[in-house]
């Protein structure tokens, strides 16, 4: 018995991601719900996040589980595990499969799924039909309508979150509140690691919807970037500095970001999401800096030729861009 997780990621508009399996794969051309499986000494967990971010260069947060699946395909036998998961990255870099939609739960009785993966969609609606919004949503919305919370309370939404739409509660707040704001970049550089991440997580999605937010902290964040441990956290922040107008920063701070991105593209211990956000930023400072295009042509080049799929992807995208000058 071979032991798969896989996940059911939501967006904000609580569509379902599925991936189509490639010609040359088992079940080749049939939808599914991504993952893969266990390695030795993993946690069920551990593996949903490594698979998704490695086949998608996604980052998700796990809301909850599926039952268990165990399945016969004559020639394997597998149990596959199913997390319930929240993403704010709409867009996957695909390393393994031929294509993605996002497509509203209803629909997924009239998808081609593998085998196994129909009774995840069929436990996925069942659950969704029996559940009303967790009460913890409502009393965030409660919480958070009025005075700002004092710190050890806000510490404790921030790490309980289990869901977009609490997430959501929270960057709403931080939007319209900028003390919210600011705790919620303080505890992005906590050495507490889900904290660090479901904060920052939540910031990118606050400054998805108010951009001028991040502006007055850019600076400080681009200064403290090189200490970061949490991966996910850097994450997050690179992926707010990569949507952000870099004109508004020093030029001081356009050479400590680049010298930052290079750094990350050329590191053999960089996730996939990092490099792709750290090319994207440093496609828009080579448009400002003419003289980097061949220094990130070049480093794009060598990934080609020893990075993963999706970075393939990303980085070829950006060559091209390069070649007809922006």
């Amino acid at each position: 018995m071979i032991n798969v997780t896989c996940a059911v990621i939501r967006n904000e508009n609580n569509e379902v991601l599925i991936v189509q399996r490639g010609e040359m794969s088992d079940h080749h051309l049939k939808w599914e719900f991504p993952g893969g499986k266990l390695s030795p000494g993993e946690s069920e967990e551990e593996c949903i996040i490594r698979e998704v971010e490695e086949e998608l260069s996604m980052e998700i947060i796990i809301s909850g589980r599926l039952p268990v699946v165990e399945h016969d395909y004559g020639h394997k036998k597998i149990r596959l595990i199913p997390f319930i998961c929240d993403s704010l990255d709409e867009l996957p870099l695909l390393s393994e499969h031929l294509a993605f939609k996002w497509i509203p739960p209803e629909k997924l009785i009239a998808v081609d799924f593998t085998a196994a993966d129909v009774f995840v969609a069929g436990s996925y609606l069942e659950k969704i039909r029996s559940e009303s919004d967790p009460p913890v949503t409502a009393t965030a919305s409660q919480e958070l309508s009025g005075e700002i919370m004092d710190d050890t309370e806000l510490q404790s939404m921030v790490e309980r979150m289990i869901s977009m739409k609490e997430a959501g509660w929270v960057a709403t707040s931080a939007a319209e509140n900028p003390a919210v704001f600011d705790k919620l970049l303080e505890y992005s550089f906590t050495g507490d690691s889900k904290l660090a991440f479901h904060a920052s997580w939540v910031l990118s999605k606050a400054c998805d919807m108010n951009p001028e937010l991040i502006y007055p902290h850019l600076q400080v964040i681009i200064d403290k970037l090189e200490e970061i441990d949490n991966e996910s956290a850097r994450r997050s922040l690179l992926r707010i500095i990569s949507f952000s107008d870099l004109d508004r920063i020093s030029e001081r701070h356009h050479g400590i970001l680049a010298d930052h991105c290079f750094s990350l593209l050329r590191s053999g211990t960089s996730a996939i999401a990092i490099k792709a956000h750290s090319m994207e930023i440093l496609y828009k400072l080579a448009i400002r800096y003419p003289e980097l295009e061949n220094e990130l042509a070049a480093t794009i080049t060598m990934l080609l030729t020893e990075g993963s799929a999706a970075i393939i992807a990303r980085g070829r995208q950006i060559l091209k861009k390069l070649a007809a000058g922006g």
